[in-house]
């Protein structure tokens, strides 16, 4: 049996997380754990996320909860995020790191844990996002640069970074292919007289609204034809199965740093 915290468990990924567990008959959830302000700290998640009672109760200090936990499911923020990895680290628990917003640095910080415990980090924990990444790549070797680059994602009104991590991660793949630089490249807003269009750049265009769960498109755009490549969530499940599947999956490996393709076999 594998034992798991769920950090964030009281969010919209960490209910869901706790909640699809139970399809997970090799997965326990033996913590929850919340920020210390939060207003459910002590009670049991279960009732807080309409389970009835499980019998695990929200806490907010992991070195209180880390014994007899084999990896932690993080979908926070990149300051608790570091603060968990320290920890696991320390006790060699393996982490899932679906938190989006990191910065360099931050992922930097991240990668050093990673040389005493498995880690999976990915934005986008969804098979269908995941293949997409490996398909988007093959597609952009082969246009080259005939054709333009634009990806345009969209979320809920109260995603707080932008461009979200997946926008993000499809810019480096496709930057990657076409052997280009994405800090010189990288275009993310367009306002006035702009002047043409230079053959390099790589448009990154954020939508938010109501409760879109995700959507991305990437516009591979040449003279006289257009692709269109086109992602859509309409559940945070496909996430959240994502995260379990991935927790499986680590347990089992060497300490090192991951991402989904490993996890799914598409490398």
């Amino acid at each position: 049996m594998i034992n798991i915290i769920v950090s964030g468990a009281a969010g919209r990924m960490g209910s869901r997380i706790t909640a699809l567990s139970k399809e997970f008959e090799d997965i326990s959830v033996a913590a929850a754990l919340e920020h210390k302000d939060h207003r459910h700290i002590g009670q049991d998640i279960g009732e807080i996320i309409g389970l009835g009672k499980l019998g695990v109760p929200i806490r907010s200090n992991i070195s209180d909860i880390s014994a007899r936990s084999d990896v932690i499911i993080e979908f926070t923020n990149p300051r608790a995020t570091l603060d968990h990895i320290k920890t696991a680290a320390e006790k060699g628990i393996a982490m899932v790191i679906g938190t989006t917003g990191l910065s360099k640095e931050e992922t930097d910080g991240i990668k050093e844990y990673c040389s005493k415990i498995p880690c999976v980090l990915a934005p986008n924990m969804s098979v269908g996002v995941n293949l997409l990444l490996k398909t988007l790549a093959d597609i952009a070797k082969v246009l080259g640069d005939d054709y333009d680059v634009e990806i345009v994602e969209a979320h809920h009104r109260l995603k707080k970074d932008a461009p979200s991590g997946t926008a993000m991660k499809m810019a480096q793949v496709l930057a990657s292919a076409l052997n280009r630089n994405l800090e010189d490249t990288a275009v993310y807003a367009r306002k006035g007289l702009i002047g043409e269009r230079s053959k390099k750049e790589i448009g990154i265009q954020t939508v938010r609204a109501g409760d879109i769960v995700g959507e991305h498109t990437v516009y591979f755009g040449g003279l006289g034809e257009r692709i269109e490549i086109t992602h859509k969530a309409s559940s945070r499940d496909t996430f959240a199965r994502g995260a379990l599947k991935a927790a499986v999956w680590v347990s089992k490996q060497k300490p090192g740093l991951y991402d989904m393709q490993d996890v799914l076999g598409l490398k």
